[in-house]
């Protein structure tokens, strides 16, 4: 019996292209086809804002975290934030009129955005064709400058403009709901 896992297998650390619908270097393709401009850094996998806050130097805008959440009649729902927002999740379900929310299973996030846990980024919605999954935005992120997210997988960033990560969601089917969680 080999311990060792095949090449091809995920490993903690990132996700395999092999294993990807969508590959980051398709993604960044497809941000130019739009004619989005990004700028992508390689760095080592991050998995927590914490981790990330340490990794990326001075990476100027908007640094972002993903909570891909579920209600109980299995409706979907990518919530984007600030890094340092806190919210509350009943108190968001409410908002949203979704009920409660719980956290989507590594299986349904990869069945629905194609990325695995680490690597959630408003990015991967070019892989919800069935346009399953409603994106949610915080505005904050909107007014800081370029967004920096993960293009699929946990070892690189990539920044592109606020409007242009608007018009990549509506490029893959979605129309993102913009909050402001500063307001009630």
């Amino acid at each position: 019996m080999n311990a060792n896992p095949a090449p091809d297998s995920p490993t903690p650390d990132s996700a395999s292209p092999a294993i990807l619908p969508t590959s980051p270097e398709q993604l960044l393709a497809r941000l130019a086809e739009l004619g989005i401009a990004h700028d992508s850094h390689r760095h080592a996998p991050v998995f927590t804002v914490e981790e990330a806050k340490r990794l990326r130097g001075e990476l100027p805008g908007a640094h972002i975290k993903n909570l891909f959440l579920r209600n109980k009649k299995g409706r979907m729902w990518l919530v984007v934030l600030d890094e340092d927002r806190q919210v509350d999740l009943t108190a968001l379900g409410d908002r949203l009129g979704a009920g409660r929310f719980s956290f989507g299973s590594p299986e349904r996030l990869m069945a629905h955005l194609g990325v695995l846990p680490g690597a959630v980024t408003p990015l991967s919605l070019i892989n919800d064709r069935g346009g399953q999954v409603q994106p949610v935005i915080d505005v904050r992120i909107l007014r800081s400058g370029p967004v920096n997210c993960h293009p699929l997988t946990n070892d690189m960033t990539t920044a592109i403009a606020p409007d242009d990560l608007l018009r990549f969601i509506e490029a893959c089917g979605h129309k993102p709901e913009i909050v402001d969680f500063d307001e009630g």
